[in-house]
């Protein structure tokens, strides 16, 4: 069954101009020229020192690129980027384009929309980019729920700006980095804490018996040591940032019970993986 939703917390940049590619080429994470009629790219502005600032898919169409991101980010993040066009010929537009996304089974293509499949997970489903709105047979806790499951970050939600290091974030197994494309904007971190292994925290999906608590809210292991904080969450499922050396630890929230469920896509070293806790 198709499940497709409205994702009212999503919106559109238009980047145009001769120098569209080349300018995004040199401040986001992945490589602006693999996105394609029918494949997006999933990318990430960094700051200089390498920590998250905003992350969204990427999609040609025709002579713009289209940027769809976190709505409540766009504004700052359209201005942003004009401050680094200098004598770049670009333009950074708004559209009136909605964001929807569809799961579970194949769709076709709406007329008059632009559809890429998620790159992040072919479990994720696609992206569909459209001017009216579509008929939906799901609602956006539908879709938070999906990938809650899948492991999926939502932007603000849970990284924080000026704090995230993309590898803590999954950027890496979910195809939102380019490791041969050359520099962009805090590609010296990135590269660093991949190649001497840095990495202490990593963003995971935990479950509780009863529904999560807030955003922030840390977590402990048994010893009562502070291992963690809770990001987003719907229901009994959620993310957390934990330390990877407590994803086997006894964990709780608020005084709530907290299970870790690694999701398949996700790698650690083997030095790291967790074990059941006995």
């Amino acid at each position: 069954m198709v499940h497709i939703t409205h994702l009212p917390n999503r919106a559109v940049l238009a980047i145009s101009g001769t120098d569209r590619v080349s300018f995004l080429q040199g401040l986001v994470s992945n490589d602006v020229t693999l996105a394609a009629p029918g494949r997006a790219v999933f990318a990430a502005l960094l700051s200089p020192q390498g920590k998250w600032l905003a992350d969204f898919f990427l999609f040609a169409d025709g002579d713009r690129l289209l940027l769809e991101g976190d709505a409540a980010q766009l504004p700052a993040l359209a201005t942003k980027l004009r401050r680094f066009k200098l004598r770049a010929d670009v333009a950074i537009t708004d559209t009136n384009l909605a964001v929807f996304a569809a799961w579970g089974a194949p769709v076709a293509a709406p007329v008059g929309a632009i559809m890429a499949p998620d790159p992040r997970l072919a479990q994720a489903g696609v992206r569909i980019l459209a001017p009216t709105g579509l008929p939906a047979s799901a609602t956006p806790a539908d879709y938070d729920v999906h990938r809650l499951s899948l492991g999926l970050p939502d932007g603000s939600r849970d990284l924080i700006a000026d704090k995230t290091i993309l590898l803590e974030a999954g950027f890496d197994e979910l195809n939102g980095i380019s490791w041969t494309k050359g520099c962009y904007m805090g590609q010296e971190l990135t590269a660093r804490t991949r190649y001497r292994g840095l990495i202490k925290r990593r963003l995971v999906p935990v479950t509780g018996v009863a529904g999560l608590p807030p955003p922030g809210t840390p977590i402990v292991d048994g010893a009562g040591r502070d291992v963690g904080d809770m990001r987003s969450a719907a229901g009994t499922l959620g993310l957390a940032s934990l330390r990877i050396d407590a994803l086997a630890a006894n964990l709780s929230s608020a005084g709530a019970a907290l299970s870790v469920h690694m999701p398949s896509w996700l790698r650690l070293p083997a030095k790291d993986a967790p074990h059941p806790t006995p």
